[in-house]
């Protein structure tokens, strides 16, 4: 099975319009356009039901205590998590191509609708873990289905790498319901996994690591 985007190379930088925050010199960041990337796959082994695509970012510190602050760096060393940026399950066999913009065009303060997903097409969103990461913010919380891009810590002293992943699966529905998260559909594709092919993205909001 094969994956690529035309929106970036594998192991190249995630362009800014499919970020949530690019670098603003006067803030440290801003929000930018939040536009899907463009996927596309081939190779769909025979017996595949449905497809789902998930994009994690595994360096995400696993403290916050110096994130974002001034005068401080999050160290190199500290242990990193993952945190989910888009979740898309039960999508049929059949299709080949997600456009770019076609399921995010800008940040939406208050987090996007699901699990639905728009234009007719069958699948599902679940919620990204800015749901969780704007849970205190007045502003911003909701429930933030679908795709939501980069915006790693301005101070963060490494660069942040984004994996898409596509599974093509022996089922046509996953056993998850609601607002369902990324790790309950990494549990859910557990013994249903035909194949997968994976595109890794690269992102930063430090202007020391950009250059």
């Amino acid at each position: 099975m094969k994956l690529w985007s035309d929106s970036f190379k594998d192991g190249e930088v995630i362009p800014g319009e499919c970020a949530f925050c690019v670098i603003d010199p006067a803030t440290h960041v801003t929000m930018s356009d939040n536009k899907n990337p463009h996927f596309a796959w081939s190779d769909i082994p025979a017996g595949t039901k449905s497809l789902v695509l998930i994009c994690h970012d595994g360096d995400v510190p696993s403290r916050g205590d110096d994130v974002n602050q001034e005068g401080k760096t999050v160290p190199a060393d500290l242990p990193r998590v993952d945190f989910f940026h888009w979740v898309l399950v039960d999508l049929p066999p059949d299709l080949t191509a997600i456009a770019p913009g076609q399921f995010s065009k800008e940040v939406t303060p208050r987090g996007k609708p699901g699990p639905a997903i728009s234009g007719g097409l069958r699948g599902r969103h679940g919620i990204n873990d800015y749901t969780g990461w704007f849970a205190g913010d007045k502003d911003m919380s909701g429930d933030y289905f679908g795709y939501d891009g980069p915006c790693p810590p301005w101070n963060d002293s490494i660069i942040h790498h984004y994996a898409f992943t596509l599974f093509a699966l022996d089922v046509a529905g996953l056993a998850v319901e609601g607002k369902f998260t990324g790790q309950q559909v990494r549990d859910a594709m557990r013994g249903h996994i035909l194949a997968e092919a994976k595109i890794v993205g690269i992102y930063t909001l430090n202007p020391q690591l950009a250059g």
